[in-house]
């Protein structure tokens, strides 16, 4: 005979893993942060007096953030230390800095156009092949 934990057992709660929340609960069915985007290497840096455990409706998950964001950090780095979809966390990220508790740093966009007469040295290589 097979011994049950007693009470209600819930789809939600696995044994090994603790209990399961879904992406949508910890953004509130949000799928978009409410400032526009964040690039996967765009720094975060968390404000100096940032203090998130004073701020009502932050989830853990938003304070962890702050704590993870002392020193610049990647928002692709964030998602895999929180273990999160780089979506969950942008949107997370976009409640702190709408709140003024982080700042992120957009890498450059890399603009740079060569030099006409390479790409007509390049063109002409290519004919000669």
């Amino acid at each position: 005979m097979r011994a049950e934990s007693p009470g209600p057992q819930h789809e939600w709660l696995d044994a090994a893993a603790g209990p399961v929340v879904r992406p949508y609960t910890l953004t509130g069915g949000r799928v978009r942060p409410a400032v526009e985007g964040f690039d996967l290497v765009a720094f975060v840096l968390a404000a100096p007096a940032a203090d998130p455990t004073g701020q009502p409706g932050l989830q853990p998950e938003h304070r962890r953030l702050v704590e993870l964001a002392r020193r610049p950090v990647a928002v692709a780095d964030l998602a895999a230390e929180l273990d999160l979809a780089v979506g969950v966390v942008r949107v997370l990220l976009g409640d702190l800095l709408a709140r003024g508790l982080v700042a992120v740093h957009e890498p450059r966009a890399t603009a740079y156009l060569p030099d006409e007469s390479i790409l007509k040295a390049v063109v002409s290589g290519l004919r000669a092949l």
